[in-house]
Formats: structure tokens, sequence, C-alpha cells
């Protein structure tokens, strides 16, 4: 736990909030500000500030409670499909350093566009030179 995590503060109790799951290790409950509306917060009990630093064996839970959350949403909601995010740092747009997904339903007329303006590499090499960087990152060559 983490004393100034507002994230930490609702799994102890200390401030309130809207479960909709929760069991030893995770804990999943309403965003107070939805993009749309049933927009759900999965979070892990223990405090890891984001997806690199939480262990596998944390995320796997975590990930197990979003795909249920994901399947509720669908069934209890009748949501036509889910989009799924999990920022990690302010520039990403982490807001709480706790790492969290969010879970939210999405309808056909929402009122809510997520589409991505793609970009495009410039010419041939410079792809290629970004994937060797990150697989620099991961200590050389293909990862598994």
């Amino acid at each position: 736990m983490s004393a100034d995590c507002i994230f930490c503060k609702i799994i102890a109790g200390e401030l309130p909030c809207v479960k909709v799951y929760e069991d030893d290790d995770v804990v999943a409950f309403m965003d107070i500000g939805p993009v749309v509306k049933g927009h759900t917060l999965v979070v892990p009990r223990t405090h890891h500030e984001n997806i690199m630093t939480a262990p596998a064996a944390v995320l796997k839970k975590v990930i197990a409670v979003v795909q249920k959350i994901a399947q509720a949403q669908e069934n209890g909601l009748k949501a036509d499909g889910v989009n799924i995010t999990q920022a990690n740092g302010k520039i990403a747009g982490q807001v709480v350093p706790h790492i969290h997904f969010h879970v939210i339903p999405r309808f056909t007329n929402d009122g809510h566009s997520w589409n991505f303006p793609q970009k495009k590499y410039e010419g041939g090499d410079e792809i290629e030179k970004f994937a060797q960087a990150i697989r620099k990152g991961m200590g050389g060559g293909l990862a598994q």
C-alpha cells in the first residue's frame, strides 16, 4: 500500500467506491468519471506504479478479472463491444500511479470515438531501427 495513492485508499476502505468485483488480489469498481457509463477500473490490491513494476503473477490475476468484467459488460449491459485500456506514465495519460485497467463498455450510438490518427515511418529503414531499439531493450534478439 502507498499512503498517498487514491486507489490504495479506496482498496483500504478509506475512500468510497462502488465495487463490482473483489477477491483477495484484485478489486474492480466503477469509474466516477466514466468515458461511457459502465466504465469500470480493475486494480490489484498490491501497489505497483505501472505495468513495468507489477510482477507477472499480479498481472495474470488482474487480466483474468479484466476479462470477467468485459464479459459482464456485454452480458449485463448488453454492450456492443468493449474497450480495454491501460496507461503507463503521465505522458501516456496515467493519472493515478497505481497500475489499473479501464474496461469501457461500448454501444453503437454512445457518441464516443476511439480512433487514433495513424502515422507513417520515414523510409524503409526507420521501422527496423525502432524494432532494433526495442529488441535491444529486451536484451538482444527476439525475445519469447
